[in-house]
């Protein structure tokens, strides 16, 4: 087995070599058509520069490196990327038009895209990657080299064959890092640097900026119990999570631990807890987007991020689908026992920073209304697929939220009043909530009002309950996984549930939103907009992409009632309301999610509140579809939008006999026994 192995990596090396030398030729000549030199030559330049960082790290000789030398390193890898360069990247979509011309931009600006995961592939190295990469480059070139020019099928046929045949190496190795705790890349980084020697930051080969930096030296120079108390609330939500949706926790090995870099001495802290909890942490890198599910750095640029968002547009086709589902499968049954070893995640996020506004370019890729199907049955059947192997009755989740040095000038004040927020008296906020759920269950539906330039309104209709002296129907969120405290929320019931969603402005998953009004009719959503953009059709289009996931309709699967007004009234002494993530904005108001409901696949595991009464409200009549047939049932997607204290007129709760009991009015709390929660105001 081992003579094999060696000879294979023989084989590997040769190849690498043999690619290498022919990209250092096409680096020099000009053998393709004038128009397309120099973007084989730049793209040539840089697979270079992955050969010699990939060498560089192999050697050991980045171990000497200077900070000022990996800084300079760091900026080189993502410079052409980067805001101030973007335009004549041949990333940008549009500058690829210009320059290459309609037939072949979005091709090449993928390709190019493409190209650039090497950059992980060298610091992790794998060389295989790297190798394939190289070759899939030459190959491409080698097309253009003909007399005449490859037709847009030839070199979309190359790329295709690409992904589906190496989408063993690619999605097989993803799914393994995601399980295995012996894929140790970033984890020995974490666990065995010298924190206080920043070079530690630039050795993943994230993109580093100034914020990650000045967020590591922040984090280095708070006091220990502090640091302690941030890890102790972080790692304590997935325990308590177990505890309080009676789990067991003890039949677990691993939790996926997902930070951002800067934030190192809060984590190694928290995977310290974690091995007391018997777990062992299992730590990957998140996949380029907007939004990070991972351990990521910075985003050197959202609009590339957007920009390459529909890029699978070029390929996706129902074999394809089919290609990287089998692959998902196989790989789901080589790692099986891993995978029922696995807790869950624990999410450490961050917020600061302008909204970001993208721009949806014509020029980049987009899904047509066949292709947006084909993403969502892919969804729909990997969730399936990932079901079966983590049963989501059986593991749990925790996050939590700190600002970063962007959020503005008052950073040090900002962050100490998160560390706060994030840690409240939650035996308090449960008895209030509790109050609160009390009068909830009394009625059959529950009505939102706007004020002002927000004119929501909206009834939301609840579940019957059959035995209230044993029964819920809202579960009383105290802060044991989804930190800070302070919500209550239910699955609605859809019939009866009708009227207008509105917010003047809100930052969701990344992306910012303008004037976003919904109107639903029996729990449905019938119709969206927003004024992001002059056109409404761009704002349509917009809307579909993000908030709907690509569903003609989305049913209302959440309804919820923040309760945390420390967190609102932080959010307006500091102006920071539009950087707030979900995860905190949510408790500062009433707030709707769109798409599935929170018990999504755990639909039939029963959930008690601290009173010990069992939450009934876990399914709608979306939901329910999945005893008859489960592709209807799911739609892959769950998205909260808050409607903030001040632009609420009232939350009042109607009786099956028409009478009314208000728990807000103008944004202030005003049911008996809620009252203190107005203090903060």
């Amino acid at each position: 087995m081992e003579t094999k192995k060696n000879e294979e990596n023989d084989v590997l090396r040769e190849r690498f070599e043999l690619a290498m030398e022919r990209i250092g030729e096409i680096a020099g000549e000009a053998t393709v058509p004038e128009i397309y030199q120099p973007y084989f030559r730049r793209t040539a330049g840089f697979i270079l520069t992955m050969e010699g960082l990939y060498g560089e790290i192999r050697n050991g000789h980045t171990e000497n490196y200077t900070l000022k030398e990996w800084q300079t390193l760091n900026r080189s890898l993502y410079l052409d990327i980067l805001p101030e360069h973007y335009a004549k990247s041949f990333a940008n979509p549009d500058y690829a038009l210009k320059e290459l011309g309609e037939t072949h931009s979005k091709l090449l600006c993928f390709l190019y895209t493409e190209l650039r995961t090497m950059i992980v592939s060298a610091f992790e190295q794998r060389l295989e990657e790297i190798v394939v990469l190289a070759e899939l480059f030459i190959e491409v070139y080698n097309a253009f080299e003909g007399e005449e020019l490859p037709s847009y099928r030839e070199i979309q046929q190359i790329l295709y064959w690409f992904k589906s045949d190496y989408s063993e190496l690619f999605l097989m190795e993803r799914l393994t890092q995601q399980l295995d705790p012996d894929c140790d890349f970033a984890r020995k980084i974490l666990m065995e640097s010298d924190l206080s020697d920043l070079r530690y930051l630039y050795k993943y080969g994230e993109y580093i900026s100034d914020n990650e930096v000045k967020m590591a030296e922040y984090i280095n120079q708070l006091p220990e119990e502090t640091v302690a108390r941030m890890a102790n609330v972080y790692s304590e939500g997935l325990r308590l999570y177990f505890i309080q949706s009676r789990k067991e926790l003890s039949r677990k090995k691993t939790v996926n631990v997902r930070f951002v870099i800067g934030f190192e001495r809060m984590i190694r802290k928290a995977v310290e807890n974690f091995r007391a909890m018997g777990l062992e942490p299992v730590i990957y890198r998140a996949a380029s987007g907007v939004r990070a599910v991972g351990y990521c750095g910075g985003i050197p640029n959202k609009q590339y991020a957007y920009d390459h968002r529909a890029d699978e547009a070029l390929f996706l086709d129902g074999n394809y689908n089919e290609r990287r589902l089998g692959v998902m499968r196989t790989a789901y049954e080589k790692n099986k026992k891993l995978a029922a070893e696995f807790a869950g995640p624990a999410c450490q996020e961050v917020f600061g920073g302008k909204p970001f506004a993208p721009a949806d370019k014509e020029s980049a890729c987009h899904f047509s209304e066949r292709q947006q199907k084909l993403v969502l049955e892919y969804q729909n059947e990997l969730t399936q697929i990932r079901n079966r192997y983590i049963n989501g009755e059986e593991t749990g989740f925790t996050v939590i939220c700190f600002p970063t040095p962007e959020v503005g000038d008052r950073f040090p004040e900002i962050f100490r009043e998160v560390i706060r927020i994030n840690t409240l008296d939650y035996q308090k906020y449960q008895k209030i909530q509790q109050t609160i759920i009390d009068t909830l269950d009394q009625g059959v539906k529950v009505r939102v009002l706007g004020r002002g330039e927000n004119h929501t309104d909206i009834t939301v209709a609840l579940h019957e309950l059959k035995d209230p002296s044993r029964e819920t129907i809202f579960e009383n969120c105290v802060a044991d996984c989804n930190i800070p405290v302070g919500e209550v929320f239910t699955s609605p019931k859809l019939a009866g549930t009708n009227g207008v969603l509105e917010v003047t402005e809100t930052f969701l998953a990344g992306l910012y939103y303008k004037k976003l009004r919904l109107v639903f009719q029996d729990g449905m959503v019938t119709e969206y907009h927003c004024s992001n953009f002059e056109s409404e059709e761009k704002n349509q289009e917009y809307l579909k992409e993000t908030i709907m996931n690509h569903h003609k309709s989305l049913p209302l699967g959440e309804f919820a009632i923040g309760t945390n007004t420390t967190a609102y009234a932080v959010s307006e002494k500091y102006g920071i309301g539009d950087q707030l993530p979900v995860l905190i904005a949510e408790k500062m108001g009433p707030h709707f999610a769109v798409g599935d409901t929170c018990y999504s696949w755990e639909e039939d595991c029963p959930i008690y509140n601290p009173d010990g009464k069992e939450v009934i409200a876990r399914e709608n009549e979306v939901s329910l579809l999945r005893k008859e047939d489960v592709s209807k049932a799911y739609f892959g997607c769950h998205t909260d939008i808050t409607v903030p204290y001040k632009e609420l007129g009232a939350v009042r709760v109607i009786k099956a006999d028409g009478s009314e009991v208000s728990i807000l009015e103008n944004g202030r709390f005003v049911l008996p026994g809620t009252e203190e929660l107005n203090e903060p105001l």
